[in-house]
């Protein structure tokens, strides 16, 4: 019997973080039915619409939110992180979520490390059902270099060149990010995840800070 293809949510807080740190996992896998819910910036004039065109370039479905993106980064509370999730995805059960890291992927956004904990809270509490949790794994040594994939985290993932190569042009291009930017200069050749088959294991890496 022919298994079924992998469905497959990405949840993040901006357009961007879903090729900036899973992009070459994304573009490697065309047989996955992708959707990608990016809680922020749906009325941003800019972002909103060349979203829509990296939606069509990983092949994915998607959809933007509107949560507060503000640059004091006031903290959300996390029943409303909570709601604007489950309102932007499609249905309840995946193979497979994808999303940020409580710890975020650089030091530090407060809507990365939200969205995070909101996601692992929805899994125990059989709001999202999947089989699997990959959360990013990058660090930046407290801003002392630009992030980098944790080499010791469950999964690391070199990257071909071509696949490096369309992520890249995604960033500079579609989204377009300066190639002497942050973006640009942070566009990882390998990708990173830490992996969780059960909520149980996610919650008390929560509750651990999300620290290995």
């Amino acid at each position: 019997m022919k298994h079924p293809l992998k469905t497959v949510a990405v949840i993040i807080a901006h357009p961007d973080d879903e090729t900036l740190w899973a992009g070459g996992l994304l573009l490697s896998h065309p047989e996955w039915h992708k959707y990608i819910a990016c809680l922020c910036r749906k009325n941003d004039a800019d972002r909103a619409p060349r979203f829509q065109q990296v939606l069509k370039q990983l092949n994915a479905q998607g959809i933007m939110g509107n949560l507060d993106d503000g640059p004091e980064q006031v903290p959300l509370a996390e029943d409303v992180v909570e709601q604007a999730i489950l309102q932007l995805l499609p249905q309840r059960r995946f193979d497979l979520v994808i999303s940020h890291n409580p710890n975020g992927e650089y030091t530090r956004h407060l809507r990365h490390e939200e969205i995070s904990r909101a996601v692992i809270k929805l899994w125990h509490a059989g709001k999202i059902i999947t089989n699997e949790l990959w959360t990013f794994a990058y660090e930046d040594g407290g801003r002392q270099y630009y992030p980098r994939p944790v080499k010791t985290a469950d999964l690391y993932i070199p990257l071909t060149y071509k696949d490096w190569q369309h992520k890249y042009h995604i960033m500079t291009k579609t989204y377009g990010f300066q190639e002497d930017g942050w973006e640009a200069r942070t566009c990882p050749q390998a990708e990173a995840f830490w992996q969780f088959t059960s909520s149980g294991q996610a919650v008390s890496w929560l509750n651990q800070g999300g620290r290995p």
